[in-house]
């Protein structure tokens, strides 16, 4: 038997989606409208929001949407507020894409000693991409600063030493 569709999770669906719409307009508009109307109009739309998640009797299904809409409440509207904040996940999940292909194609890792170190190694990995850091050349002088002080190198230090002593061009 095919799963029944609730038309209030229809209705919240779409109250749920006006809202974050209306978050992104109001985020695109801030400068326009000003500080003062912005966090107005923003104190407005935590309320919907608010309001929205005491939906009066709602079926099981519902119940559950409802308690995991709850949860992430502060973290919803955080988008509007913060410009470079993205009002979706896309991007978080394009950057773990990789990890999710090599697991798929190798299996995925024999211990859990693997699966974190491989977890760390990502992890770096990504975060040199997104500075725009060639993450060969900071492994390398992460390793050479380890084998000098016995402390891993953070990216903020690689970062401020590049940045102070730039790269010099080997001649053949």
């Amino acid at each position: 038997m095919p799963f029944p569709i609730s038309t209030d999770i229809v209705k919240f669906y779409l109250k749920f989606r006006r809202i974050i719409r209306d978050g992104e307009r109001l985020q695109k508009n801030r400068n326009q409208l000003g500080e003062l109307v912005f966090q107005r109009r923003l104190k407005r739309l935590k309320k919907r929001l608010a309001d929205l998640l005491q939906w009066p009797n709602p079926d099981n299904v519902l119940e559950e949407i409802i308690k995991k809409v709850k949860r992430q409440q502060p973290r919803i509207l955080t988008f509007v507020e913060h410009p470079a904040t993205p009002f979706h996940n896309n991007f978080a999940e394009y950057l773990i894409r990789i990890g999710v292909l090599k697991r798929k194609i190798s299996g995925g890792s024999v211990s859990a000693e693997g699966a974190e170190a491989y977890a760390i190694l990502l992890s770096i990995y990504t975060t040199c991409k997104l500075r725009g850091i060639s993450f060969p050349k900071f492994l390398k002088e992460s390793l050479r600063h380890y084998i000098k002080t016995g402390h891993p190198q953070s990216l903020k230090s690689y970062q401020e030493v590049a940045a102070v002593v730039p790269e010099v061009k080997k001649v053949a």
